[in-house]
């Protein structure tokens, strides 16, 4: 008799999970695990003492609480390194990796990616005096074109700095192969730290995704010494990286993206992070969406 209660309540609860797949309830776990990556603001950045920031958090805290409808599902918010995020999602320690994540075939072999949340480019922000070598390649003030005249000042006495392990630095390598520039790129293990030997003179350039060289450049200690580069390297599409082995829960995100960016609540949450371009930034995501 006992065997029979116990196979009939194993039958019940197979029943119902099976009954709320068909009826597209949610399958994500009860708690989701937010990692971020503590310096990629304004996408994602930590807080002491508080929950991280960002517009990617938020964008992901929105999704969280479509996916969750009438329920409370609880977010935990888990602090990774670029280097460890792609294992930490692959590992099932992190359900949504939020930040200045650009989708790649290359990371696709460990993890799958939503539609995209936003897009930008690689580019380079410089001193105002910076060495012409680099205005003519990052601002577009070409006059020379490699090779150079020995009376010139060489490429390779400039030195730019790149965030190591990021897509920009293969992107920087490459393009300088391709187009015959030989100079010298110092790696760093944050944006700050390479903000800081720009300004104080270690490198000539730093290297990075246009949306985050804006923000290091509010936060400069001489904004004002500083310029962006109007020409990009790349076009590059950010997405939430999730595990491959979970095609329903990418499909609820990807269908919780689709409703945010049709409500008025995506709008403020661009306004909130990038101001007046919200507008041009909301109409470019919403060429990339997936419609219902």
């Amino acid at each position: 008799m006992k065997q029979i209660v116990t196979a009939l309540i194993l039958g019940l609860t197979f029943w119902n999970v099976a009954a709320g797949l068909a009826n597209g309830q949610s399958t994500a776990p009860a708690a989701i695990k937010i990692g971020f990556v503590a310096d990629q603001a304004p996408f994602s950045a930590k807080v002491e003492g508080a929950s991280p920031k960002g517009y990617s958090i938020d964008v992901c805290r929105a999704v969280v609480a479509e996916m969750s409808g009438a329920e409370e599902r609880v977010v935990e918010f888990v602090e990774t390194t670029l280097g460890d995020a792609f294992t930490g999602v692959a590992a099932g320690r992190i359900d949504m990796l939020c930040g200045a994540i650009t989708i790649t075939l290359e990371r696709r072999k460990f993890v799958e990616f939503s539609q995209p949340i936003f897009r930008t480019g690689a580019g380079a922000m410089l001193r105002t005096d910076s060495p012409r070598d680099l205005r003519e390649l990052f601002l577009g003030e070409k006059t020379v074109s490699p090779p150079r005249s020995p009376q010139m000042q060489s490429f390779a006495t400039s030195s730019i700095g790149v965030r190591s392990g990021s897509t920009t630095e293969a992107t920087l390598r490459q393009a300088l192969a391709e187009g015959g520039y030989k100079m010298n790129i110092v790696d760093f293990p944050t944006h700050a730290e390479g903000l800081a030997a720009l300004e104080d003179r270690k490198i000539d350039a730093y290297f990075a995704d246009g949306g985050l060289l804006g923000n290091l450049r509010k936060n400069a200690r001489a904004p004002d010494d500083l310029i962006i580069g109007d020409k990009l390297l790349t076009y590059e599409s950010y997405g939430i990286a999730m595990r491959r082995d979970d095609a329903d829960f990418r499909l609820q995100v990807d269908r919780a993206l689709t409703h945010l960016y049709q409500a008025d609540a995506f709008e403020n949450i661009l306004k909130t992070h990038f101001g007046d371009e919200a507008p041009a930034i909301r109409s470019d995501i919403l060429l990339q969406s997936i419609p219902e």
